[in-house]
C-alpha cells in the first residue's frame, strides 16, 4: 500500500526532475479486492494493486502528459522528461491559465470524513456471497453478481506550492437472483464505504423477492404510464442526467441544458439535486485531483436550474470559482459531479404503490444509452423485476419494456418521492437516491431480437 511519506518523496523528486514552466503530479494508488459468482458459484476471487503517475508539464501554454506505473526513480525522471517533450511539440492552448496555486488549494488537515476498511479481506467477501448462495437455494434460484472493495490512495502536486494527500474507501455488492423461467430474474444492490457494513441479507432478500414474484410475464401495450421508480432505477437516470449536463466543460461548450438557464423551471419544482462530497454517507476525499476543496453545489434547485461543477480550467474560461470537481487528468470528459443527492420526499414506495391505479413498477434499467443530450432523452430496457400495478397492489410481472425518455421531462412529471434513500453506485459515481412516481412515462414493447441480443 502506498504511504503518505513515499507518495510526498515521489511527487517531489517529480517536481525536482522538471524544467517545464509549471507541472503537475498526480499520483494514484488503487487496491481493489474483487469476488464475482456466478450460479453461486465463485468463478474471479482477486485482489489487485496498482500504482499511477501522471506528470502534466506547460511550456508557453504548450500542454503534454504522460501516465506511467513505473515510480523508480528513473522512471520517475523518464516519465518527466517525457511529459516535457510532448508539450513542446504541442499547439498552444491559449485558453490555459494556470494550475492552482496554494492560496486556491492550501493544506488540508481532513481529507476524508470516513477513513477506509483497511482490514476487510477476500476471505469475508468470499464468506459474504457463500451467505448469499445459501438464501437463494432455499428458494430453488442461483445467485450471480459481485462484491467489489476499493480503496483509493491519491497524493497531488505542483510547481506552485499546492500539495495534498488521502485515501478513501468504497464497497458494493450487485446482485441478480435467478430462477429457471425466461425473464425470471431479480436484482439488488448495496453500497457502502465499509464493505463490513453492507447488509449482505437485505440485499439477498430483495432480489429473492423480486425473482420469486418474476414469472410467467404478461405483455403491456406500448402508451404512457405512472410507473414506480425504484432508487436503483432513479440513480441510473440521475446518472446521465449529471454527467450529460451538470459538468463545466458542457457548460461552457453550450452542450449542456444548463447552459444560459440559471433561474429558469427545468424540471418539477419537488425536484432538488445537489452534489455533495462532504456527506460523509459517501466516504469520498474532500479534494479534486487538482488539490481543490470539493464544495457542494446544487444543480437543480426546487426545480430551477442551477450552477455546475468546475475544475480551474473551465472554471477561468467561465469566469467562475472552480468547485473542486476536477478528475483524473487523463480522463477525456472534464469535470462533473460524483456524488449527487436527491432530496427526499415525504412517502412510501407502499405508499405510492396503493396510490396507484394502473401503472408499472420498475427495479431498474439495462443498458440505458442518450439519444439527444439536449433535450436529455435516453433510451434504456427495464430488467430484472417489471411489475403491473393495479388498484393499489402490485400483480404479474411484465416482459420487459423499452422506454424512450427524457429524464427532464420524467423530473417534471413527478408526483411522489419517497423519504428513505438508497446509496446506488454505478461507474466511478455513488448517489443518493429516493423512489419515485412519475406520470406519463414512455414504454413501448421490447422486440424479440432486442431481447435475445441480451441473453
Amino acid at each position: 500500500m502506498l504511504e503518505k511519506t513515499r507518495a510526498s518523496e515521489i511527487l517531489q523528486a517529480a517536481l525536482r526532475h522538471s524544467s517545464a514552466d509549471q507541472t503537475e503530479v498526480v499520483l494514484m494508488g488503487e487496491q481493489t479486492w474483487l469476488t464475482r459468482f456466478t450460479e453461486s458459484v465463485i468463478n474471479q476471487n482477486i485482489a489487485r494493486e496498482e500504482t499511477t503517475l501522471v506528470i502534466t508539464a506547460v511550456n508557453d501554454k504548450k500542454v503534454g502528459l504522460i501516465a506511467t506505473n513505473d515510480i523508480s526513480d528513473e522512471g520517475i525522471k523518464k516519465a518527466v522528461g517525457s511529459a516535457n517533450e510532448i508539450s513542446l511539440l504541442q499547439p498552444p492552448d491559449e485558453r490555459f491559465v494556470s494550475f492552482p496555486d496554494s492560496e486556491m488549494a492550501p493544506l488540508m488537515e481532513k481529507t476524508v470524513l470516513v477513513e477506509p476498511n483497511l482490514g476487510y479481506t477476500p476471505d469475508d467477501m468470499s464468506r459474504v456471497v457463500a451467505g448469499v448462495a445459501k438464501f437463494a437455494s432455499k428458494e430453488n434460484l442461483t445467485a450471480s453478481g459481485a462484491f467489489r472493495h476499493d480503496i483509493n490512495t491519491v497524493a497531488i502536486a505542483n510547481s506552485l506550492g499546492v500539495e495534498q494527500s488521502g485515501r478513501s474507501g468504497k464497497s458494493e455488492l450487485s446482485l441478480t437472483i435467478v430462477g429457471q423461467q425466461e425473464q425470471q430474474s431479480g436484482f439488488a444492490i448495496g453500497a457502502h464505504p465499509d464493505p463490513a457494513q453492507i447488509d449482505y441479507r437485505d440485499v439477498a432478500q430483495k432480489a429473492i423477492g423480486k425473482a420469486a414474484h418474476n414469472v410467467d410475464p404478461v405483455t403491456l401495450p406500448e402508451g404512457q404510464y405512472t410507473v414506480i421508480l425504484e432508487p436503483a432505477a432513479v440513480g441510473q437516470l440521475l446518472l446521465f442526467l449529471g454527467f450529460l449536463g451538470f459538468g463545466g466543460r458542457t457548460m461552457m461548450q453550450r452542450r449542456s441544458f444548463l447552459s444560459g438557464k440559471t433561474g429558469e423551471v427545468i424540471t418539477g419544482e419537488n425536484i432538488t439535486i445537489t452534489d455533495e462530497p462532504d456527506n460523509p454517507v459517501f466516504g469520498t476525499l474532500l479534494f479534486d485531483y487538482e488539490g481543490i476543496a470539493r464544495k457542494r453545489i446544487t444543480p437543480i434547485d426546487h426545480g430551477k436550474a442551477g450552477e455546475g461543477a468546475f475544475d480551474s480550467y473551465y472554471a477561468n474560461l467561465m469566469g467562475v470559482p472552480p468547485t473542486g470537481h476536477s478528475v483524473q487528468p487523463n480522463n477525456a470528459y472534464g469535470p462533473y459531479p460524483k456524488n449527487l443527492v436527491m432530496a427526499a420526499g415525504d412517502s412510501s414506495v407502499d405508499e405510492m404503490i396503493a396510490s396507484t391505479e394502473r401503472g408499472v413498477l420498475i427495479t431498474h434499467f439495462w443498458y440505458i444509452n442518450f439519444l439527444n443530450p439536449m433535450r436529455t432523452m435516453i433510451t434504456g430496457t427495464t430488467f430484472d423485476g417489471t411489475f403491473l400495478i393495479e388498484s393499489g397492489k402490485v400483480g404479474p410481472a411484465i416482459k420487459n419494456m423499452r422506454t424512450n425518455q427524457s429524464i427532464l421531462e420524467a423530473f417534471s412529471k413527478v408526483e411522489m418521492i419517497s423519504k428513505t434513500r438508497l446509496l446506488y453506485p454505478q461507474y466511478s459515481s455513488m448517489m443518493l437516491v429516493p423512489a419515485m412516481k412519475i406520470n406519463d412515462f414512455n414504454l413501448v414493447q421490447e422486440t424479440k431480437e432486442e431481447w435475445e441480443g441480451k441473453c
